[in-house]
């Protein structure tokens, strides 16, 4: 008997629709592969576009975008810079990239704002968790960016804490794969993709969703995980209304 290209475990509680979310954007689905530029106006215009179309039914909407565009602080820690600093470094790209994101929006007529983990007040309001919730509370798209303001800590772990603090329904991690699969499917054409998979099978079969802390932090405060491909081009709204894609990571 032929395999099914998908796998699926027991039925999860699915928190679609949901009326809050967050968006876990990484720095490089802001650049064109091979570019010299490291943020892609077009990229970034067409990502403004689909999140403006998919808000327009309600949905709360907080979004962390990361800055591996510009700069990886793990990277250049093992290169000999000193890691504290050169993760500080990272959140400043971050900024860079929220700031990029933030116009775009604004230009499709998205009323948003960038709160920072790492107070600038020049360039972006410093977060406070209150504040973000009432902007998300009255329709105002909040762009998270800084990380969590220290160093050692991912932009997955960002996404992890404020979809926590938020009391977010779900994160929606933006990735270059389709979902969670059972094996690498660049290495393996017979790997099978998870159309729903829980964090005890995540852990116990070793399977890449996110850094072991974001991953406890959602396991913990019950914050499932959708893992869906950005590249193509209506899957961020498909994502955003909650229309089946990619796989969903659930609670027991």
């Amino acid at each position: 008997m032929r395999k099914s290209p998908f796998l699926m475990t027991a039925k999860p509680k699915d928190p679609r629709p949901f009326k809050r979310a967050i968006l876990k954007l990484s720095g490089e689905a802001l650049r064109e592969p091979d570019s010299r530029d490291n943020i892609s106006p077009e990229i970034v215009d067409r990502i403004a576009l689909e999140i403006r179309d998919a808000i327009s039914g309600g949905l709360q909407l907080g979004i962390v975008v990361g800055g591996g565009n510009f700069w990886r602080g793990a990277s250049a820690s093992a290169r000999g810079m000193d890691r504290a600093t050169a993760d500080y470094v990272g959140m400043l790209a971050t900024v860079m990239n929220a700031l990029a994101l933030e116009g775009a929006l604004e230009h499709h007529g998205v009323t948003c704002g960038v709160q920072s983990a790492i107070e600038m007040k020049n360039v972006a309001e410093t977060f406070i968790r209150r504040k973000a919730e009432k902007q998300l509370d009255d329709g105002k798209v909040v762009i998270f960016a800084a990380g969590t303001g220290n160093p050692f800590f991912s932009t997955d772990t960002t996404a992890a804490l404020r979809a926590s603090e938020m009391g977010a329904d779900v994160i929606l991690k933006a990735t270059q794969v389709d979902g969670v699969y059972d094996s690498d499917p660049r290495k393996n054409p017979n790997a099978r993709r998870y159309e729903t998979v829980t964090f005890q099978e995540c852990l116990s079969k070793r399977l890449n969703v996110m850094d072991s802390t974001a991953f406890s932090l959602c396991l913990d405060n019950h914050v499932p995980i959708i893992i869906f491909d950005l590249g193509p081009h209506g899957n961020l709204s498909r994502a955003l209304r909650g229309e089946p894609i990619g796989t969903l990571v659930h609670a027991e």
